[in-house]
């Protein structure tokens, strides 16, 4: 089977014109059906820094029409139905974020904007965006494939923690209906799905296909079972999980899944995963193997127009902020424990050439809308550009999760010097004033070249350089996987003498730091909050920790267990003590004065109240604190402090407003309403 992406390599100086929105545009491309309907819950941008972007144009490229459903009406099934049946298949995702993530904050408080939207509206997607999509498409053309995937249906393939239901859910493949679950970075399989649709294949044909998830019926979970029993040692022998039974019940067993769906996330040696439910199973093939650079540079050559949907009027935040970068690399070998990229990027770097860097970089400059700064020049981190483990042999069987935790493997390779070449000639071009780098330092990385790290405090910095130490306590940062805080003091003493040197005295760090990570107490809080005061750090950005379907971290939540060691884990669940350990990082701020006396109390620790030199807090509250308060307690008495989602109006009656709208039980409801309203 051909497991590699053959695309045209486009030429073109302008770029091709963007997918059709609606049945008029599709009609004005001479266009009376489409293969593919795209469905997402994020505004249309064709940037490639969105995935509906790159998706639309490896399938354009390689041959069939797409039309892009963005952020659909989901009452009805009618703008399921404005591109006709679609020749091949829908293809869904929630958007670029799980829209749980993307709805509610880490204290489940609704968001006030969505960065993915126009205008940074909220509402223009439902909860759990990728079950309704596949039920709307199910609904509007009966029989038509239904291929789910982006980040909320990755990372929820299989039995995981749901941190807004507080519940064990089922794979999102049993919920939502969808024929197959694509996971990961979805060009590959989905030109390969494609393809073989086209050629007549069935969706039951897709089965052999890498980064596929699919459901078994009750016959053939029997029928895998009795082959998984005849198969004894052999070495393709797909893997077992805990069924969803046992993970919903014990802890103990959803670590062990937890465990081994991670150590089976390398696509070189990498089981399939199978797991079951009650007498169906889900089975989990490896993931795609890591894309190539020629692959990489043909994809990111495709013409794409770099901007919205020229039917939007409102700004979209999210575009707004990326419009000036460029992406040079993806995934990341960090492995941190709370963080989705590894699993859905994967750990392998995969990176784009020079040359196609650059193609990128002249494009930009010759946009007449383009003011001379490329605002990013990265990725996931800014600085793992090339670097791969120099032993592919030992690359093909390592499981390590992470490549730099609890030290730097020494099969590693570190060298900075092809990013350095790059950012030097990508200055050098006509038409570029400045080239930033916004994507988060790997610091640990970075300090073993020096001269990278003055080639960014002298040119690629603009004031602001974000690094993420995460914590100061050593027990949290080693659940995390990242480096101790002497790493970060290390850098942040490189980095002074390098803007010293480069005469820019006024360029700064910006560490990032988490509260409420699964490890993470009052008291380590409080040995924070003191490092942050004795280093003059004052974050006006914090990160709470939110238990993302799938992360090792997650797991450590729920269960209060490490799944590789299964040793406990200490866990702030309650919502007062998840909001005492965000104010003890923002203690300086008058407003938080009560949160952070009770804080210090609770933990024995009143000596850090008053005027000393490592006090936290004075003795008596200042006046905002006590306004604050009241403000609070107000807002309190005027509205429900959790809200719901504003909803698009009601559709019109008649119109369809569920999946299977039609069924018996819903007719003769709709009677008993009507005779009771005749009797009142």
């Amino acid at each position: 089977m051909n497991r590699r992406i053959a695309l045209q390599l486009w030429h073109e100086q302008h770029a091709a014109p963007p997918a059709p929105m609606s049945a008029e545009e599709m009609r004005q491309r001479g266009w009376d059906w489409v293969d593919v309907v795209f469905v997402t819950g994020d505004a249309y941008v064709d940037h490639p820094s969105f995935a509906m972007a790159v998706l639309h144009r490896v399938l354009e490229a390689a041959g069939f029409r797409v039309a892009m459903l963005s952020q659909p009406d989901w009452h009805s099934a009618e703008p399921w139905r404005q591109f006709g049946k679609p020749r091949l298949f829908f293809a869904v995702s929630a958007g670029n974020m799980d829209s749980m993530i993307n709805h509610y904050t880490a204290n489940k408080k609704v968001r006030n904007d969505d960065a993915y939207s126009p205008g940074g509206r909220i509402g223009l997607r439902p909860d759990r965006a990728t079950l309704v999509y596949c039920q709307r498409a199910r609904e509007a053309f009966p029989g038509v494939p239904i291929i789910a995937g982006g980040v909320e249906a990755s990372l929820r393939r299989l039995a995981h923690y749901d941190y807004w239901s507080d519940t064990v859910r089922r794979s999102i493949l049993l919920d939502s209906k969808a024929d197959l679950v694509v996971f990961g970075m979805g060009e590959a399989p989905i030109v390969e799905i494609a393809r073989r649709l086209a050629a007549g294949q069935t969706v039951r044909d897709l089965r052999d296909l890498r980064s596929v998830a699919y459901a078994l019926g009750a016959k053939e979970t029997a029928d895998f079972l009795r082959r998984w029993q005849d198969a004894a040692d052999s070495p393709s022998k797909p893997v077992l999980l805990p069924s969803y039974e046992q993970v919903k019940a014990d802890r103990y067993a959803f670590a062990e899944a937890t465990r081994l769906i991670h150590l089976h996330t390398n696509p070189h040696n990498a089981s399939p995963l199978v797991q079951l439910y009650d007498q169906q199973a889900v089975v989990c093939n490896p993931p795609s193997l890591p894309l190539s650079q020629d692959e990489m540079d043909r994809i990111y050559d495709l013409p794409y127009t770099r901007r919205p949907h020229p039917s939007y009027q409102e700004p979209i935040p999210a575009y707004e902020m990326i419009k000036d970068s460029i992406t040079i690399m993806r995934g990341c070998f960090g492995g941190c424990t709370f963080c989705s990229i590894t699993a859905h990027q994967g750990r392998i770097i995969q990176s784009r050439s020079q040359e196609s860097i650059l193609r990128e970089v002249r494009k930009l400059a010759a946009d007449p809308d383009f003011k001379g700064i490329v605002s990013d020049v990265g990725g996931p981190t800014a600085n793992m550009y090339q670097m791969r483990c120099t032993r592919p042999e030992v690359e093909a069987k390592c499981r390590r999760l992470s490549c730099v935790h609890p030290t730097i493997c020494r099969l590693l390779g570190t060298d900075h010097g092809p990013l350095i070449e790059l950012l030097r000639r990508a200055r050098s071009e006509p038409g570029i004033r400045r080239i930033l780098v916004s994507s988060g330092i790997r610091m640990d990385l970075a300090q073993l070249s020096p001269e990278y790290v003055q080639e960014l405090a002298s040119h690629h910095v603009g004031g602001r350089l974000k690094v993420a130490p995460e914590h100061t306590d050593p027990t949290v940062l080693s659940l995390m996987k990242k480096p101790n805080i002497d790493n970060f003091d290390t850098f942040a003493d490189m980095f002074r003498r390098a803007t010293k040197k480069a005469g820019k005295p006024k360029q700064f760090l910006v560490p990032y730091f988490i509260a409420s990570h699964p490890g993470s107490d009052l008291n380590a809080m409080i040995d924070l909050a003191l490092y942050l005061k004795r280093n003059g750090y004052r974050p006006d950005q914090v990160q709470d920790f939110i238990p993302a379907p799938f992360d090792v971290a997650t797991c450590m939540y729920y269960t209060g267990l490490d799944p590789m060691t299964k040793k406990p884990v200490e866990v702030a669940k309650n919502l007062r003590d998840r909001k005492l350990q965000r104010a003890l990082m923002q203690f300086f701020k008058p407003a938080n004065w009560f949160e952070v006396r009770e804080a210090l109390l609770k933990a024995g620790r009143a000596d850090l109240i008053g005027d000393g030199c490592d006090c936290l807090i004075p003795s008596r509250p200042p006046r905002e604190a006590i306004e604050a308060r009241r403000r609070r307690a107000n807002q309190a008495l005027d509205a429900d402090h959790y809200h719901a989602v504003p909803q698009p109006e009601e559709p019109r009656p008649g119109v369809n407003r569920g999946y299977r709208p039609g069924r018996k039980s819903t007719r003769r409801r709709d009677r008993r309403v009507a005779r009771k309203n005749e009797r009142k």
